[in-house]
């Protein structure tokens, strides 16, 4: 028997350059944590990389007796490189651009990471997992929830302790119930990935 997923995803907190939340990111997560705290959480995922391993720990310390982990199919990895016949033509030699700042893409990891943490479950009460990751894989898994073409995770940009929602529920496609919502936060912390003239609070 198979039941109801919902899929908490969300970017770790803003971080410095030595890879450690900023106290923007630490408040980022408190209030992330604070939100979730109506949600009866069954998990919480997180990335091996210290941002967001101290997002998810400060998410769990306001979600008393919810279960953390570390998964590497949460980390920080490119999900899939385009090829330029994919491509749109009239962006596609800009988009193949973009990609060549990056690493070769883990397309194993990436299929790992949909087997995790997508789809229905198994038992009878709905489940509610928390997965804190980052950009790219946020913008893989919602791709991956709309069909849309691989390419696509390149053109979405998730805020720091922005809130996705994906519901996996059995013989219905996934459904995208919010994407990036940054309500949780102030406007002092809230960051869209886009200039300050594209962000209107």
């Amino acid at each position: 028997m198979l039941t109801t997923r919902y899929l908490f995803l969300t970017r770790h907190g803003e971080a410095g350059p030595n890879g450690s939340l900023t106290e923007a990111g630490h408040r980022q997560a408190i209030l992330l944590g604070r939100r979730l705290r109506d949600v009866p959480v069954t998990s919480i995922h997180h990335g091996p990389l210290a941002r967001a391993a101290q997002t998810a720990h400060l998410i769990a310390a306001q979600l008393p007796g919810v279960a953390i982990r570390e998964e590497k199919a949460a980390g920080d990895f490119v999900p899939y490189t385009p090829r330029r016949e994919e491509l749109p033509e009239t962006s596609g030699d800009l988009i193949l651009a973009f990609t060549r700042q990056f690493p070769p893409a883990d397309e194993e990891l990436a299929a790992d990471a949909e087997r995790r943490f997508t789809g229905p479950v198994p038992g009878s009460e709905p489940r509610y997992d928390v997965v804190v990751t980052h950009n790219f894989l946020v913008g893989w898994l919602v791709r991956a929830a709309q069909d849309a073409p691989p390419w696509r995770w390149l053109t979405l940009s998730h805020a720091h302790a922005g809130l996705t929602v994906i519901q996996y529920s059995p013989g219905r496609p996934a459904a995208l119930l919010t994407y990036n919502d940054l309500s949780h936060l102030p406007a002092e912390l809230r960051w869209t990935g886009f200039p300050p003239d594209f962000y209107v609070p």
